[in-house]
């Protein structure tokens, strides 16, 4: 339903340059919205587009709001309004209470009434499956499983034993929560397989992306803190702690008995070894390696990007040489001294 700007703005602590009976009812980009719509400005690339935006209104920083040529709720934060305002315009699907009846719901498990479990979902011994909870399509959910309150798996999503998933979180299709981590001990007969023991032990507000996998502890728990945002393709190995409020971004892979500081962000492709801590408010560039501790918050990176294939294959030969001509300097030093 339609929200007036007037009522945005009290209820989200914006000041409104423009009619506060304006009315908008859904969101969108700056070049495809039109009236009735909000948009949202940030970045200054895309200063062209504000100008000749067809939105009822945006919401923007304090000094791009005379660019606009709609009205405008200003905020410090324009990305973070524009997403609250996000939801309100477009709130989740409703639950709806109920187990279908394609669905397989052990006997000594426990479900909310208020909770919905869809079509093809199969619930575990000892299970317990919070209010409003959603178990989409196709979702497989072991035993001895915890589901907090208002927690949602899409579809086709994999609890496979001893996970504990807190209050209010997001888990999209694909994921795989809990399965056996990477333990095998080398003998000369070959391998032996280590037994994982542990659970997943995941917080509230939590979202989980698409065809994430986070593995089961080895004897402890795997732990992943409140408020913690994974992307889609991400590989978290046993034991791995994930302090609150990180954010891990696609194809990220957390070897295992790592430990992740609160409020981090380990950009795209990014790897970090096992066994070692990564203290709070760190960041790691995309495809950046982190194979020692890190003990100081800031900014870290270790990639080279992308070059012409002929400036890359010089380089190379050069690095090849290195050996040679750190031999030579030696061999000079020595001879001065």
């Amino acid at each position: 339903m339609p929200i007036s700007l007037g009522e945005l703005a009290t209820r989200f602590g914006c000041e409104l340059d423009g009619d506060p009976d304006t009315r908008v009812g859904q969101v969108a980009s700056l070049s495809a919205a039109g009236p009735g719509d909000l948009g949202f400005f940030t970045n200054s690339r895309l200063a062209s587009q504000l100008v000749a935006t067809r939105a009822s209104a945006v919401v923007a920083r304090d000094e791009d709001a005379a660019a606009a040529p709609c009205a405008v709720l200003v905020s410090d934060n324009p990305y973070a309004t524009f997403a609250r305002i996000a939801t309100l315009l477009h709130p989740p699907a409703p639950v709806h209470p109920g187990v279908h009846a394609r669905a397989s719901v052990d006997p000594d498990a426990r479900v909310a009434a208020s909770a919905e479990i869809g079509p093809g979902a199969v619930i575990g011994a000892g299970t317990v499956v919070g209010e409003r909870c959603v178990v989409g399509p196709g979702c497989f959910v072991g035993p001895d499983c915890r589901l907090g309150d208002d927690s949602r798996l899409v579809a086709n999503v994999t609890l496979a034993r001893q996970v504990t998933l807190g209050e209010r979180c997001l888990v999209h299709p694909g994921a795989v929560i809990g399965a056996d981590g990477f333990g095998n001990a080398m003998t000369p007969e070959g391998w032996v397989k280590v037994p994982q023991l542990g659970g997943v032990r995941i917080g509230n507000d939590v979202e989980i992306g698409a065809n994430t996998t986070i593995d089961c502890g080895a004897l402890e728990d795997t732990v992943i803190g409140n408020g913690v945002r994974i992307d889609n393709l991400v590989m978290i190995a046993h034991n791995v702690h994930v302090g609150d409020h990180t954010a891990v971004a696609a194809m990220t892979g957390i070897a295992g008995s790592s430990h992740i500081g609160a409020r981090c962000m380990l950009a795209g492709q990014a790897g970090v070894v096992g066994h070692i801590s990564i203290c709070d408010d760190v960041v790691v560039s995309g495809q950046g390696m982190v194979s020692k501790d890190i003990t100081e918050p800031g900014v870290y990176a270790s990639s080279f990007p992308v070059e012409p294939v002929r400036d890359w294959n010089r380089r190379v030969a050069r690095f090849r040489r290195l050996d040679n001509v750190f031999d030579r300097v030696t061999a000079l030093e020595k001879k001065q001294s």
